[in-house]
């Protein structure tokens, strides 16, 4: 189902990158700094990276065996959600003036879809190595990513309009988002018992 979902949110960003105009891919986001461009290039699967996932199975227990686990290690205090910021967006605007249109968009319906469909068959608890955390699973960098594609999504609709974001797509991302924080200063803050801060969980 994650793959599924993973190749419905590429080809959503396709249809809505392929009517865009000129004006509409230098649009600036919501984001500081951020052109509807570079979310684009932000968001755009690299096939290189996923062609090396087959061959890269790690030994050992991983670091994340779910997605909300490495949003808790990135968004925390000094994480790389907070560390990394500037240059993530450095190198998403330097990404989309390298990259074509055409070039970019067949990144979401032909170079990504491929590579995922070369992956299909790995077990989404393999444990993969990942350059930040050590070793995660194939289970975890898929619900980040569709987590990712959602949220910049919401981005882009934002900045530029278009169809909302599938519903079956939001509450799996609720479901990861949740997941967050710790369960018992969530549930007391989302039900009026707690003033706690459990808000935002990721940047």
């Amino acid at each position: 189902m994650n793959t599924e979902m993973l190749d419905e949110l590429w080809r959503s960003w396709a249809e809505r990158g392929a009517v865009l105009t000129a004006e509409q891919w230098a649009t600036p986001t919501r984001l500081p700094g951020w052109s509807v461009r570079a979310l684009f290039a932000h968001v755009a699967p690299d096939p290189a990276i996923m062609a090396t996932m087959r061959d890269a199975q790690v030994t050992g227990p991983p670091v994340a065996v779910h997605g909300a686990e490495i949003l808790r290690i990135f968004n925390a205090p000094g994480g790389l959600a907070h560390t990394a910021a500037d240059d993530i967006a450095v190198q998403a605007s330097e990404t989309a003036e390298d990259i074509d249109t055409d070039a970019l968009l067949r990144r979401f319906t032909e170079d990504g879809p491929r590579a995922l469909a070369e992956l299909g068959d790995i077990d989404p608890a393999t444990v993969l190595p990942h350059p930040h955390l050590g070793a995660v699973t194939y289970q975890a960098l898929l619900e980040v990513a569709i987590v990712d594609l959602a949220v910049h999504l919401l981005d882009l609709i934002a900045a530029v309009a278009g169809p909302p974001v599938p519903q079956a797509t939001l509450r799996s991302v609720v479901q990861v988002l949740a997941a967050v924080p710790d369960p018992v200063d969530f549930i007391e803050a989302a039900t009026g018992r707690s003033a706690s801060a459990v808000l935002p969980v990721m940047r």
